[in-house]
C-alpha cells in the first residue's frame, strides 16, 4: 500500500498557502480606503469577526472535509479505507488547538495590516473611498485567507504522523464523517484523474 502521504489532496491543500499573501494585500488595499469612521478597536472586531470567527466555529465543531477543492467534494462513500483513516487526524484536539493557535496568529497579522495601511493610502486611490463596503470587502478577503491557512494547517498536522501511529488508525464511519464534517461543495465521484496501473502478462 503506497504512502499515506502520497495522497495528493493533501499536497493541493498545502500547495494553498501560496494564495495566502495575496490575499492579505488585497485585505491590506482595502483596509487602506477612505476615512476611518469608526473607532480603531470597533473596525478591528468587525473584520476579525467576518475573517475568523466562522472557520474557527467550523474547525472547532465540524472541521472542513479535506476531501473537497473548489465547489466539489468527494462523495464520503467514495473514500477508499486510507482517506477514511486520514480523516481520523483531521478532528482531533491537537486540530482544535492548532485551528485556535491559527486563529491568533491571523488577529496578530490582521493588526499589522491595520498599522501599515495609511502608509499604502495612494496605491489604494484607484478604489472607490467607500469605507464601509471596504471594511466589508477587507472582512471577506481576511476569510479567505484564513480559509487558506487554517486547512493546511490541517493538513500538515496529518503529514508529521508516523506510518505506525497512522496503521494503528481505525477508519472513520460513513456515518461519522457526514456527521462530524463540514462538506462544502457539490458532492461527486472523483475530483482527481484516477491513475491506472497496466499489469503485464507473459503467455
Amino acid at each position: 500500500m503506497r504512502s499515506f502521504r502520497s495522497e495528493p489532496i493533501l499536497w493541493i491543500h498545502v500547495a494553498g498557502l501560496a494564495t495566502l499573501p495575496i490575499l492579505l494585500v488585497m485585505c491590506l488595499l482595502f483596509l487602506s480606503v477612505g476615512k476611518p469612521v469608526l473607532p480603531v478597536w470597533i473596525e478591528l472586531c468587525l473584520v476579525a469577526t467576518i475573517g475568523v470567527v466562522p472557520l474557527l466555529w467550523m474547525q472547532l465543531r465540524r472541521p472542513f472535509y479535506i476531501f473537497a477543492i473548489l465547489g466539489i467534494a468527494l462523495k464520503p462513500e467514495n473514500l477508499t479505507e486510507q482517506q477514511r483513516k486520514i480523516l481520523c487526524l483531521i478532528n482531533t484536539k491537537i486540530n482544535r488547538v492548532l485551528a485556535l493557535v491559527a486563529a491568533i496568529l491571523s488577529i496578530g497579522i490582521l493588526w499589522q495590516l491595520y498599522q501599515i495601511a495609511p502608509r499604502v493610502i495612494n496605491v489604494a486611490s484607484f478604489l472607490p473611498q467607500w469605507r464601509s463596503l471596504a471594511l466589508l470587502l477587507a472582512g471577506l478577503t481576511f476569510l479567505a485567507s484564513n480559509l487558506f491557512l487554517q486547512i493546511p494547517v490541517s493538513v500538515m498536522r496529518i503529514l508529521v504522523t508516523n506510518e505506525t501511529e497512522f496503521a494503528a488508525l481505525e477508519p472513520l464511519s460513513l456515518e461519522k464523517i457526514k456527521q462530524d464534517f463540514t462538506i462544502l461543495g457539490v458532492r461527486v465521484n472523483h475530483i482527481l484523474p484516477q491513475r491506472t496501473v497496466k499489469v503485464e502478462t507473459e503467455e
